[in-house]
């Protein structure tokens, strides 16, 4: 890890930072299955959604945004109301250099402070980055959705997988996240 790095809660502020971050993944790759690059505006809008019920971070380096990573509302349903959806996206050329990791282990801290205990990443495959990234952060396979994208000429699959947020053990009625 960078010792110029800084993990911190996103604002609004930091959407044309993290839209530019994203951008290529929705352009150039099938890793998000988006076809348009968000403006910085709806990107300023999904920040403050997210941080009103679950958490954004990004992660500085030297004071300028090279990524960030996100939760989410699982399922709509209310008995799904304590799991996930993450997702991480840093700056091209950063893979296994510890970007990945430092953003998603704040962003699990914040998620578990709020009381949400499983979470959730779908991975577009084949993409042995990420599928390496969630392995080593303790996720485990729980599926693959066969041929439900199809972007760049081709279907594509996504393999789901999980993690919890808090401790296995707790097996007490939970209170709503906060």
């Amino acid at each position: 890890m960078c010792t110029d790095w800084l993990v911190r809660d996103a604002t609004p502020d930091d959407a044309a930072a993290c839209a530019e971050v994203y951008a290529p993944y929705v352009r150039d790759t099938t890793i998000s299955f988006e076809t348009e690059p968000p403006s910085a505006a709806e990107m300023a809008g999904r920040i403050t959604a997210a941080l009103a019920t679950h958490a954004w971070v990004v992660l500085e380096d030297a004071g300028r945004v090279v990524g960030y990573a996100y939760g989410g509302p699982f399922m709509a349903r209310a008995a799904y109301r304590w799991s996930v959806s993450v997702s991480v996206y840093t700056e091209r050329g950063r893979r296994r250099r510890g970007a990945g990791r430092a953003l998603y282990t704040a962003l699990f801290d914040r998620l578990a402070a709020r009381g949400y205990r499983m979470a959730f990443a779908g991975i577009a495959l084949p993409n042995d980055a990420s599928t390496g990234l969630h392995r080593a952060l303790g996720f485990e396979p729980v599926g693959t959705y066969r041929r439900v994208g199809w972007k760049h000429g081709a279907w594509h699959d996504v393999a789901w997988c999980q993690r919890p947020l808090a401790d296995a053990a707790d097996a007490g009625p939970p209170a709503p996240p906060s």
